[in-house]
C-alpha cells in the first residue's frame, strides 16, 4: 500500500513538472528580444512586444499604424501637423469676397482625435525635447528622415538619433522617398514593410502594399500608351505666401523630387518645370514663360484652391496661362507638412491623371473613388470616408 502510494506522488508530482515547465516554455518572457533592420540598413533590438512608441513624422507613420491597428501604442509624437486638430483658410477675390475653408484635417488625426493631445516631442526646424522623451518612457522611437522635422538636414540628424539612443531608447529609422537621388515608390513599399516588421503585422503590410499598388496601376495602364510629343504638360504650383513674400508667385516641385516621378512615371505627364528641386521659388515671368497645358496645386504652406489662381488679385497676371484661361488647375488634397509623401498619394496621382488627361480618366466619378480609397484604405465605414473627403478639402469633386 505505501508503494502504491510513494508510485502516485511521483506521479503527481512529475505531471505537475512537465505542466509548469510547458507552461514556462509557452508564456513569453519579458526579457525576450527580436530585431529588425531599418531603412539605414541598421539592424535594431527590440522588446518582444511594443506597447509605448514615440514617432517624428507628419502622419504617415501614424497613418500606417492606424491600418495596423495598433495606434494605441502611441505615447508621444514629433510633428506640430498632428497637433492642430483643425485648420482654416481664407481665400480672396478681386470682388472684396472671401471663400473659408474650415475644418482641414490631417487623416490620422482625423481618424484618432486623441493623437492631438498626445506630447510632442519635437517641432521644425529644432533639436527633439530629450528630457520629454525619457520622461515618456517609450519602448521604442520610430523616426521618419524627409518629414518636415529637420527636412534635408542631414547634420542634425544624426546627432538626434545618437543622442535618442544614448537614453537607452531603441530607434528605427525610416527614408521616405525624397531623402533618395532618384526617388521612386519602393521606398515607400520599404518602410511599409519596416513598420510591419516592428509591430509583427507582416500580413498586412503586404495587404496594404498591394492596395496602394493596385490604385497606382490602375492609372499607369490608362496613360502608358501616350507618346511623348503628347504628353501633357503639367506644373505642380504652390501658391505659398512664403514665395510671395520673397517676391516670388509661387513654388514649384522640379525633377529629382517624388512629385515628378508620380506625375511623370505613373501619370504619364511632363513636368512643365525642368530643372531639378523640391519648392522652388519663381516669378510671375518666369511662371508664364512656362505656360503649362494643366497646373495642380499642391500643400504649399496652406491650402490653394483653383479659385485662388482664378480670382485672387495677387494672381491677376497669372490669369493670362492657358491653363487657367482653360480651367485646366486642380487642387491636390489638403497634406498638412506636405515635405514627403504618405498613404493618400494615389489620391494626388488620380487627381493630376483627371487634370492632365480628362478625356482617359472621364468615366471616374473622383467622388465616389474617393470614397471607396478610404474605406478600404483604413477599413473604415462610408460616413467616416465622407468626413476623410471633406478634411482634405476634397468635396469639390461632389458634383451633385
Amino acid at each position: 500500500m505505501r508503494f502504491t502510494v510513494r508510485i502516485l506522488l511521483l506521479l503527481i508530482v512529475f505531471v505537475s513538472m512537465t505542466i509548469c515547465c510547458h507552461a514556462a516554455e509557452s508564456t513569453p518572457s519579458t526579457h525576450a528580444s527580436r530585431s529588425v533592420v531599418d531603412s539605414r540598413g541598421v539592424r535594431v533590438t527590440l522588446p518582444a512586444r511594443i506597447d509605448r512608441v514615440v514617432t517624428i513624422s507628419d502622419g504617415f507613420i501614424e497613418g500606417v499604424m492606424t491600418v495596423f491597428g495598433v495606434q494605441k501604442r502611441l505615447v508621444g509624437i514629433g510633428s506640430s501637423c498632428l497637433t492642430q486638430k483643425a485648420y482654416r483658410y481664407s481665400i480672396p477675390s478681386e470682388n472684396g469676397q472671401r471663400t473659408e475653408y474650415t475644418d482641414g484635417m490631417n487623416t490620422a488625426v482625423l481618424l484618432n482625435p486623441w493623437i492631438a493631445d498626445l506630447p510632442c516631442v519635437a517641432v521644425y526646424n529644432s533639436a527633439p525635447n530629450y528630457e520629454k522623451i525619457a520622461g515618456l518612457n517609450p519602448e521604442m522611437m520610430i523616426i521618419r528622415v524627409g518629414s518636415c522635422w529637420h527636412w534635408q538636414d542631414n547634420d542634425q540628424i544624426p546627432k538626434s538619433i545618437q543622442m535618442i539612443e544614448s537614453l537607452g531608447v531603441p530607434v528605427v529609422v525610416l527614408h521616405s522617398p525624397n531623402t533618395f537621388d532618384q526617388p521612386n515608390l519602393d521606398s515607400m513599399d520599404a518602410e511599409i514593410r519596416i513598420l510591419g516588421d516592428v509591430f509583427a503585422k507582416q500580413e498586412q503590410a503586404e495587404h496594404l502594399i498591394r492596395h496602394l499598388k493596385a490604385k497606382v496601376d490602375g492609372v499607369r495602364l490608362r496613360t502608358r500608351d501616350i507618346p511623348e510629343v503628347k504628353r501633357s504638360r503639367v506644373l505642380m504650383l504652390g501658391l505659398s505666401p512664403k514665395s510671395r513674400e520673397a517676391g516670388g508667385a509661387g513654388m514649384v516641385m522640379g525633377k529629382g523630387t517624388i512629385d515628378s516621378y508620380l506625375l511623370e512615371h505613373v501619370v504619364g505627364g511632363m513636368n512643365a518645370f525642368k530643372e531639378n528641386g523640391h519648392f522652388k521659388i519663381l516669378g510671375t515671368e518666369q511662371i508664364l514663360a512656362l505656360n503649362p497645358d494643366a497646373i495642380v496645386l499642391p500643400t504649399a504652406y496652406g491650402y490653394h484652391p483653383p479659385s485662388e489662381l482664378y480670382e485672387a488679385p495677387y494672381y491677376a497676371d497669372l490669369r493670362q496661362l492657358a491653363a487657367v484661361k482653360n480651367r485646366r488647375v486642380a487642387a491636390l488634397p489638403w497634406l498638412p507638412c506636405n515635405c514627403d509623401k504618405r498613404l493618400e498619394y494615389p489620391i494626388e496621382i488620380m487627381v493630376m491623371a483627371k487634370t492632365a488627361y480628362p478625356d482617359r480618366f472621364a468615366d471616374i466619378d473622383l467622388a465616389d473613388w474617393l470614397i471607396d480609397f478610404y474605406r478600404n484604405l483604413y477599413g473604415v465605414d462610408v460616413k467616416t470616408a465622407k468626413r476623410l473627403r471633406d478634411g482634405q478639402w476634397m468635396d469639390w469633386t461632389v458634383t451633385d
